[in-house]
């Protein structure tokens, strides 16, 4: 892997920049170019102090002469160019379509007119949701039932990957991760929304009862997990990625930042729940540690607080990174129709 040219779409949104930070500080034999459209979710700030080191262009992976460009001058590109954000693909679906699917389609047709290695990020959504007494777990072989215009967007994006692969023969490998957490994510999203109001003093907002289960995984542990893929993975396989954190978003999530940032643990409101909004997720990643060796850093309840309190303190202590953005998100979820309900609290 010596000098290796690394292309990753999307680098200057949560996930990506956090893996450009990783491969620099983990990977440094790799040359890494970063292109992302900048829109709101993607922020050049999370990348200002590596800068220096990387090449950065500000393109629309949907543009086919900029990625046939980019592509033609990498070796391996790892896919994280996406809209995500449930909510707003319940407003407006069309840019979910657009750059999910079309924003693929494009990549992939560079890669395969120029011969390159592929990764793929996908999302555990792409499954729908479990029962919350099903004692089984995603696997690689779960059939697809997404639920939001989001989830259906990526399992095309999965799907046209696949399907690439066994066309065409391009190198291509997909990973499907479980709900990551860490620095540099937008408040938008569950945990770090509930960190930034509690920084405002205000309460966090918690969508229904919060009985909701989720697989919570660290942002480098996902991310050390792709990089044992492109290292040991196998072409044309799909590996599953998680972190065995199953917690409600009431007693294991909120409660334990409210305990962390020495709050009451009831200090929260109940508000309107999501539409359609899936109940549980588990991952079971039992194959990518088999056949690749690879362990998470932050499992169990233990590693969720180590990993929710180094979470805590970054958002403390980067408050110009989120500040200016913390009134326009709250506005955004009162004008889809948020507000507070009364639900019995335990």
């Amino acid at each position: 892997m010596n000098n290796k040219r690394l292309l990753i779409t999307g680098g200057a949104g949560f996930i990506g920049a956090n893996f450009v930070h990783y491969t620099l500080k983990n990977r440094p034999e790799y040359q890494v170019t970063v292109v992302d459209k900048l829109t709101y979710a993607g922020n050049p700030d999370s990348l200002k102090n590596v800068l220096d080191k990387i090449d950065f262009v500000t393109g629309d992976i949907c543009d086919p002469e900029l990625m046939d460009k980019l592509v033609s001058e990498t070796d391996i590109v790892v896919h994280f160019a996406a809209e995500s954000h449930n909510d707003n693909s319940l407003k407006n679906p069309r840019p979910f379509i657009e750059t999910n699917i079309m924003g693929t389609y494009t990549i992939l047709e560079a890669v395969r007119k120029h011969g390159k290695r592929l990764h793929h990020i996908s999302t555990d959504e792409v499954f729908g949701d479990l029962e919350l007494d099903d004692p089984n777990r995603f696997t690689e072989t779960t059939p697809y039932n997404p639920s939001s215009p989001y989830s259906a967007s990526k399992a095309a994006s999965d799907h046209l990957v696949r399907a690439w692969a066994r066309s065409f023969g391009i190198q291509a490998t997909i990973s499907n991760c479980a709900n990551n957490y860490g620095p540099y994510q937008h408040i938008e999203k569950f945990i770090p929304r509930q960190i930034t109001n509690i920084l405002n003093d205000e309460k966090p907002r918690l969508y229904g009862e919060g009985l909701n289960v989720r697989d919570w995984i660290h942002v480098d542990d996902h991310n050390n997990a792709v990089h044992t893929i492109l290292e040991k993975g196998t072409i044309g396989d799909t590996y599953i990625i998680g972190a065995d954190n199953d917690h409600t978003n009431n007693k294991m999530v909120i409660e334990m930042i409210l305990e962390l940032m020495d709050k009451p643990k009831n200090w929260y409101d109940h508000v309107t729940d999501r539409p359609g909004h899936d109940m549980r997720y588990a991952m079971d990643s039992s194959k990518l540690r088999r056949e690749l060796g690879w362990m998470p850093q932050y499992t169990d309840t233990n590693g969720m607080r180590e990993g929710l309190q180094q979470t805590i303190d970054w958002y403390t202590a980067n408050k110009d990174w989120w500040q200016s953005q913390k009134a326009v998100v709250e506005s955004g979820y009162r004008e889809a129709g948020e507000k507070v309900v009364d639900v019995p609290k335990a």
